[in-house]
């Protein structure tokens, strides 16, 4: 048995069928922001409303529904379920050796006000992970070194969220835009060029903004030199990576580039007054009184000391810029085809630990709405390629750095498990949820009803991006979702189909905060399990925020301000 998608599936009409398809979306948001559900339940029951909405509104049959859902809850546990467990494993090692309170110092020794530090680990070694791993590894590692320094976990969670927001669309090595490229033909080059003329107005303002949102107006405008440095270092060498080298490098270049020119900016200037969280002790520090204090506890720990303790993230750096470069993980997926000898080898073990099995009852028996052929369907389990398994390996290595007993390091891992079990459970529910939406053509239904907006239409197609990434918590599905469409709209309404391409991208980054996914990935990081609701209610504003601002530069660039486009 077969299903052919039909987008005017209620009624005949694509007006009713957006109604229908909306609904699990708008449930969600019930459940979680006004009746507070924990995240595994709401998440759980989003996930049934969609199937039951797929089955009676949308005509799937009830065999490739929930197929489709068991399809998205294994990807939910692998690749992204994988980086979470991985990722906090490898947090919680550096806890128990006791060197995490050495990461603390060191960084304290750089500054000990809460804003900078915000800027260091949120902003710019968030970016770099994102741009090396994506899939989740940068809101769960930088957040949880935020709790560790003395973050409020709430806010820990919801300021690497927002932050991670500048980094999102050249994430995992540039493969947002690259996936692009096959659906609609264009040069990947040629659309990373768009969004890094979009992005980095983005990223210039984000720091302040997060500054903003941590401290207030007044305290942001105390530390504006800081975060001039740390936001135009991003935002330049962004639009320069991203318009002459092409879509991979524009995240790990302009984290690293960031991360030091603010380190050695505050070697030559601190804030006046010492910025702490008011759960602390509030001092007026003045420089020299910062100055001291960061020396004396940054002269307890020798260099040595300092780069073990750090090692662990070094290595996982390391180990996740090897895994992102396309060489190698073609041969980690078994599918190099090169001549040399250990990318060969390496290649024979991925194939061999690489499984793709088809889905019973729904490999190549959807029919896509749009290109009317058959969709496939297959269990994706890159075991040695997935991001987590280089996470893993990372926290092997140091167990021997750390001089760790196996049995304290298995003891560990099996505490991690059973610490965000329950997360796991969300973000399996969630991603299960969209693949159902997704086989149901409920989400490119409500991505046509968008595209009926005319000329108002360069306004509007960020919100398709951000749309997507809400329901399928990532970038780079929602441009293979609706890279197509936005091309086809695009053309039809005089809009430059690179610049709405470009849109889908930049607005979907917007919309990762609030992704039931991201919400799940965060909370577990940072040890507030149940607490989604009200993370999601911190984010929500400002995804939305940030949102009308791309719409806005969008519908800009569209025409008073085209020259900006290549």
């Amino acid at each position: 048995m077969t299903f052919t998608q039909d987008f005017k599936a209620v009624g005949g009409s694509l007006g009713w069928s957006a109604v229908v398809a909306v609904l699990p979306i708008l449930y969600f948001f019930w459940a979680l922001v006004f009746k507070k559900m924990k995240g595994y339940i709401a998440g759980l029951t989003t996930l049934l409303v969609s199937l039951v909405l797929a089955v009676i509104a949308f005509k799937v049959p009830v065999g490739i529904s929930i197929m489709s859902a068991s399809q998205g809850a294994v990807y939910g546990l692998l690749p992204i379920g994988w980086i979470i467990i991985t990722s906090v494993f490898l947090y919680n090692l550096t806890v128990k050796t006791g060197n995490f309170n050495i990461i603390r110092h060191s960084v304290l020794s750089i500054t000990e006000d809460r804003r900078i530090q915000a800027l260091l680990v949120a902003f710019s070694f968030g970016a770099f992970l994102e741009g090396a791993a994506g899939f989740g590894a940068p809101v769960a590692i930088s957040a949880a070194l935020l709790v560790g320094l003395g973050f409020n976990p709430l806010y820990a969670a919801g300021l690497c969220l927002i932050a991670n927001t500048a980094p999102v669309a050249f994430g995992a090595i540039g493969v947002p835009i690259t996936a692009m490229e096959g659906p609609t033909g264009i040069a990947a080059t040629e659309i990373s060029k768009v969004v890094g003329r979009q992005l980095p107005l983005l990223s210039v303002f984000l720091p302040f903004f997060l500054i903003v949102i941590m401290a207030g107006l007044k305290k942001a405008v105390e530390v504006l030199p800081a975060v001039l440095v740390s936001g135009i270092s991003f935002a330049l060498t962004q639009f320069l990576t991203s318009n002459y080298l092409g879509p991979e490098l524009p995240d790990v270049l302009s984290a690293l580039v960031s991360l030091v020119a603010l380190a050695v900016f505050m070697k030559f200037w601190q804030p006046k007054t010492i910025y702490r969280f008011k759960s602390e002790q509030e001092t007026a520090a003045t420089v020299d009184t910062i100055h001291t204090e960061s020396k004396s506890q940054g002269d307890s720990y020798n260099s040595g000391q300092i780069l073990k303790a750090w090692s662990p993230f070094i290595i996982l750096t390391g180990f996740i810029s090897i895994w992102g470069i396309p060489t190698i993980k073609l041969a980690l997926t078994g599918h190099y085809e090169g001549t040399n000898f250990l990318l060969k080898g390496v290649n024979v073990l991925g194939h061999a630990l690489t499984f793709m099995p088809e889905v019973p009852l729904l490999n190549n028996k959807v029919i896509s709405g749009t290109s009317h052929e058959p969709i496939a369907a297959v269990y994706k389990l890159e075991l040695l390629g997935a991001a987590g398994t280089a996470i893993l390996l990372a926290a092997i290595v140091t167990k021997f750095v750390f001089k760790i007993s196996w049995n304290k390091w298995i003891v560990t891992f099996v505490e991690t498990i059973n610490e965000i079990k329950y997360p796991i459970i969300t973000i399996c529910a969630v991603v299960a949820y969209a693949y159902v939406t997704n086989t149901a053509g409920m989400t490119t239904t409500l991505g046509l009803v968008l595209a009926k907006t005319g000329e108002l239409f360069p306004f509007f197609s960020p919100v398709l991006g951000w749309l997507g990434v809400f329901i399928t918590g990532s970038d780079t599905s929602s441009n293979v979702l609706f890279a197509k469409l936005q091309q086809v709209t695009a053309g039809s309404v005089g809009m430059d189909p690179l610049l709405s391409l470009a849109a889908n991208s930049s607005g979907g980054v917007t919309g990762k905060m609030i992704s039931p996914q991201s919400i799940a990935v965060a909370t577990a990081a940072v040890g507030l399990a149940g607490k989604e609701s009200e993370l999601l209610r911190f984010t929500l504003k400002y995804s939305v925020i940030l949102l009308v601002v791309i719409c806005i530069i969008t519908f800009l660039q569209s025409n008073v301000l085209s020259w900006m486009l290549p």
